[in-house]
């Protein structure tokens, strides 16, 4: 068989070449090689001008480290997000460059199971608020409550900014592990919509923060792309508008007052028992919290700079006093398999009708079949246990 059939056209066909061979970082000399043509066919491949073979279609797919299948399914979408951050990405930063691949493929994935499923994921996306105040973090405060209201929020804690994302806002929000120093990456594009990953590797406390952060992005700014890096510099007014949402959304000025207040009534000193309590009622970090007190002028700067240069305040003094009211955090475990909620059921579902197989399905979400298999698993045990349940009528 030396032609491909009419499974998608000539014009796709290139297009899914090109993305697949920059993300494999090969140059189309190199790839052109491969298959024993001038680089200027390969050129023509790419832009749909001339049909790719059978032989030539294996051998690039080996090249790009890629199956045969993915790259003619009708249903496979192949969008690439990683040129949206080449600007803010050293070239020696091959950390981010990796994260940023991470997000094109599990965004692609989650698109392509949809359409595999005839499912269309409703966006409720907050309104974008672009920067016009020139005190972005008063312009901050005032969309981080808007937002609030919006969700029904009012001044309460959020329980799980993640699943909100993911299921109130139609936000895909991945949970992965990256290199520590990158703590999280925000993209926008029209066919996958907003796209968000958070590294597994950091305690939970600091992928809220993260995630909260993203979302500023998502209200301020949502065509630019963004790399939460540790330690970062608040180099634009975006970065300084999503630090102070991000501050706000988690923390807001009035709960936090009141909260402290209570709990500090006819004390006369801020002790660690004090911040511990507070930090896990917003479910925020220590450091966090310590922060958002002295930015809003209840307890003196350089307070957690005393803290610091005193002992710190340790995981074992949270032990101590917040004792069964720690929450395992199951993502730092099992950070390589898909654990939000919607990618899980979207894999379940697309195996259990047969559309893909598990090898299909372990390639498409970067997993390995063990990892797939204890997630298929899972699910099925959720669904014996829900045999008597009732029938869903369409």
């Amino acid at each position: 068989m030396n032609s491909l059939g009419s499974q998608i056209s000539s014009n796709e066909l290139g297009e899914r070449l090109r993305l697949a061979r920059e993300a494999a970082r090969v140059i189309q000399a190199d790839a052109a090689e491969v298959i024993k043509v001038a680089r200027t066919t390969l050129v023509a491949m790419e832009q749909g001008q001339r049909r790719v073979r059978i032989d030539e279609l294996q051998k690039l797919a080996v090249l790009y480290k890629v199956s045969v299948n993915s790259l003619l399914r009708q249903e496979a979408i192949h969008v690439d997000l990683t040129p949206r951050f080449r600007k803010l990405i050293a070239d020696e930063d091959d950390a981010s460059r990796d994260a940023s691949q991470l997000l094109t493929d599990l965004a692609a994935a989650e698109v392509e199971l949809e359409n595999l499923l005839g499912i269309q994921w409703p966006r409720n996306y907050p309104p974008e608020r672009p920067l016009v105040s020139p005190d972005v973090r008063r312009q901050a405060e005032h969309d981080a409550l808007e937002f609030r209201q919006r969700m029904g929020l009012g001044l309460a804690p959020i329980a799980n900014l993640v699943t909100m994302l993911e299921l109130d806002l139609g936000v895909r929000v991945f949970v992965r592990r990256a290199h520590n120093h990158v703590s999280g990456l925000f993209a926008y594009d029209e066919k996958l919509g907003a796209c968000i990953l958070l590294n597994a590797n950091h305690p939970r406390e600091r992928r809220i923060a993260t995630a909260a952060h993203e979302l500023g992005h998502l209200v301020c700014s949502r065509r630019e792309p963004d790399v939460n890096k540790e330690g970062s510099l608040e180099r634009s007014p975006e970065e300084r508008y999503c630090n102070a949402f991000m501050r706000n959304l988690l923390m807001p000025m009035r709960a936090v007052s009141q909260k402290f207040n209570e709990l500090t009534a006819g004390s006369a000193r801020l002790t660690r028992r004090h911040i511990i309590i507070l930090a896990h009622y917003f479910g925020v970090s220590r450091e966090a919290m310590v922060r958002r007190l002295e930015e809003l002028s209840l307890i003196k700067r350089g307070s957690w700079d005393w803290f610091q240069e005193n002992g710190g305040i340790t995981d074992e003094q949270t032990r101590q006093v917040l004792g069964d009211l720690i929450v395992p955090d199951p993502s730092k475990a099992e950070a390589y398999r898909p654990t939000t909620l919607r990618l899980n059921m979207l894999a379940a579902e697309a195996h259990r009708r047969k559309l893909l197989s598990e090898g299909q399905l372990a390639r498409l979400l970067h997993l390995s079949r063990v990892e797939l298999r204890e997630l298929l698993d899972d699910v099925e045990i959720e669904g014996s246990a829900a045999d008597e349940a009732p029938v869903l009528s369409r």
